[in-house]
């Protein structure tokens, strides 16, 4: 046996009585079966491949993990060294001889490896889960008659958001068909294609919000992108896989449950293509080409841990054959598209139309077609693998006074636990609640303005109340909305107002 194997022999014996030192022999059986760490794929400390590409790994001291392939280059490139020469070349064994006292070679620092490593030098936010035994990977993620049908999906929505019936119909009916289309993969070898879906509608109408209760009620990863960050390969900004590296993050590293999830890519309408420009539309029509795979179904290397690929990162390969795509944005100036195409015709004789016809019509986007969509800059490839178009409506005064008080979580309803906490009671006029979805109107940005409105006024009542342990009671006023009074207070366990004290506490 070489000194090369000895060496091995005696470091292999050193790192496993330092593993067990301190342990009770009855604990041996639980380490290895109970080791947090195996939940994730060893990962190459060279190449940084994860075990399931790579293939076997060599377990280092100081649990460094070397894989198949870098081992052996390691091993190729020190053979070639001509170490007899060395010996026999006399600058060499002069060096040997003037060795110090510590053993160490002058002007000579070896690398530590040691010294590199936390625990094994790669969080686990960077490696991926194993893969399920092979007895449980043929059971199906869902079971078809689990799947809440389209009127309870619809259900579900309705508690949270309010309006915009006909959208929650239409994403309801294509969620259920999508996640169909994934519990039973073919059926009658007849393949079901993925039924991704476009969302048109104002800022604030709430098409993030959809998409989050959306997820939250199927229990499955939902990963938010952001449109306005993404380039084309090789540019500053986003790479178009990072959206579904974000996916993968949000399921743990778990590909096989990143490979159902959901994405959302908000800002959508700020990839269209860039008109009247003669530099490259890196951020635009590129971006467009390079998600149709994406977006049809494709195989894809994402980068674990992070958003961009380097040598550092281990990547994994996700298939977004069965990831449901939604893209959503507001896409301004497309009202004006459609109502140029709406009056083509002229406006004198039989036929004629108005000009103004469809100025003040509120369900003008509900007219959207693929036509007006391309002319707003989106290319026909990139729509055809969105065949499902659901546009939303802008939000009423009737509207904004329901999302004040009836969804589940509903701002008035979060302020008012808020106060609980401090025994007050608060309570809203409907005349207050009308004179705050006035204001929020005028501001022109949805559902977002109302909590701008009522952190504004709710300020002084949350700084003042906790000074005061009489006050029982506030009830917020239409003139104390309109600034020409103040909130009704009462004293707790009184039961009636003291109008002179409410100028006092609006201050």
């Amino acid at each position: 046996m070489s000194d090369f194997d000895n060496r091995d022999e005696e470091e292999k014996k050193e790192t496993g009585l330092e593993e067990n030192k301190g342990k009770e022999p009855s604990d041996k059986k639980e380490e290895k079966t109970d080791k947090p760490e195996k939940e994730y794929e060893d990962v190459c400390f060279i190449c940084r491949r994860p075990e399931s590409k790579a293939g076997k790994m060599y377990h280092l001291p100081n649990n460094i993990c070397v894989c198949d392939d870098c081992m052996h280059r390691t091993m190729d490139a020190v053979s070639q060294y001509d170490y007899q020469g060395m010996l026999n070349n006399p600058e060499m064994m002069n060096m040997l001889n003037n060795m110090n006292k510590d053993g160490k070679y002058p002007n000579i620092s070896f690398v530590n490896l040691a010294d590199l490593q936390g625990n094994d030098g790669i969080p686990n936010k960077q490696k991926i889960k194993k893969k399920k035994a092979k007895e449980k990977e043929t059971e199906p993620v869902f079971n078809i008659h689990d799947i809440p049908a389209p009127h309870k999906i619809k259900a579900s929505l309705d508690e949270y958001v309010i309006g915009q019936e006909q959208a929650k119909k239409i994403i309801s009916v294509a969620v259920y068909n999508h996640y169909k289309r994934v519990v039973t993969n073919t059926m009658d070898d007849i393949e079901i294609e993925k039924s991704n879906i476009l969302m048109i509608g104002p800022t604030g109408s709430g098409k993030t919000y959809l998409v989050k209760t959306l997820a939250r009620l199927l229990d499955v990863p939902l990963a938010i992108a952001d449109a306005t960050s993404l380039t084309e390969a090789g540019y500053i900004g986003d790479d178009i896989e990072s959206v579904v590296s974000k996916l993968l993050a949000a399921a743990d590293n778990d590909v096989e449950k990143a490979e159902r999830g959901i994405i959302f890519i908000d800002e959508i309408d700020k990839i269209a293509k860039k008109k009247n420009t003669t530099s490259r539309d890196v951020s635009g029509e590129s971006v467009q080409q390079g998600m149709l795979k994406l977006l049809e179904g494709s195989e894809v290397e994402v980068p674990v841990g992070a958003s961009s690929k380097n040598a550092m990162v281990p990547l994994a390969t996700v298939n977004t054959r069965n990831i449901l795509f939604i893209c959503g944005g507001a896409f301004p100036d497309l009202e004006g598209i459609i109502k140029q195409r709406l009056t083509k015709q002229t406006s004198m004789g039989f036929n004629g139309e108005l000009k103004d016809k469809y100025d003040k019509d509120p369900d003008i986007l509900s007219k959207v077609t693929v036509e007006d969509l391309r002319n707003f800059g989106m290319i026909p490839e990139f729509l055809g693998r969105l065949p499902i178009i659901c546009t939303l409506q802008g939000l009423t005064k009737e509207m904004l006074v329901r999302i004040l008080k009836e969804p589940r979580n509903a701002i008035l309803k979060q302020y008012q636990k808020l106060l609980a906490l401090d025994e007050v009671d608060l309570q809203f006029e409907e005349e207050a609640l009308a004179a705050i979805a006035d204001k929020a109107t005028k501001k022109d940005t949805g559902a977002r303005a109302l909590r701008a409105i009522i952190e504004d006024f709710m300020l002084d009542i949350m700084y003042e109340i906790p000074k005061d342990d009489n006050i029982g009671r506030v009830t917020i006023t239409k003139n104390y909305i309109e600034g020409t009074g103040g909130p009704a207070i009462q004293i707790r366990g009184a039961g009636y107002a003291i109008p002179d004290k409410q100028a006092e506490a609006a201050e």
